[in-house]
């Protein structure tokens, strides 16, 4: 069972906006995103893999929303395919160019408010000791 960090509800708290009708979809992608970002981060979990240090689970939960909220602002449903168009338009909110997703197919397009958070919390850059 994929690991899932954030709940519809406290999505709708980290954006104030009303919660997408795919919110489980979109979080659960979302934590796969993390996920992949901390490969080498070295944390304690439990026996499902949850962090077990609340500041953890915060930080996780923050990075969780933030990646959807940006996934959302950008156009995306959670499959990456946005990065590829040059228009995307939500409601009143329309942007346009070219967005190049990330380098290779393996790496995450990673919000910039879910990285500054895992930076903060010092799971990023990753390490093994």
């Amino acid at each position: 069972m994929p690991r899932v960090y954030a709940t519809p509800e406290q999505l709708t708290a980290w954006t104030g906006k009303p919660t997408p009708s795919d919110a489980e979809r979109l979080l659960a992608r979302a934590s796969e995103d993390i996920d992949d970002a901390l490969v080498r981060a070295v944390y304690l979990t439990d026996d499902a893999g949850m962090p077990t240090d609340p500041a953890v689970a915060l930080t996780l939960r923050d990075a969780v929303c933030a990646q959807v909220e940006y996934q959302l602002a950008t156009g995306d449903d959670g499959t990456g395919a946005a990065g590829r168009w040059d228009s995307v338009s939500i409601g009143p909110v329309s942007l346009s160019g070219r967005k190049d997703g990330p380098a290779a197919p393996g790496e995450v397009d990673l919000a910039p408010r879910a990285h500054r958070a895992l930076t903060r919390a010092g799971l990023l850059p990753g390490l093994i000791w």
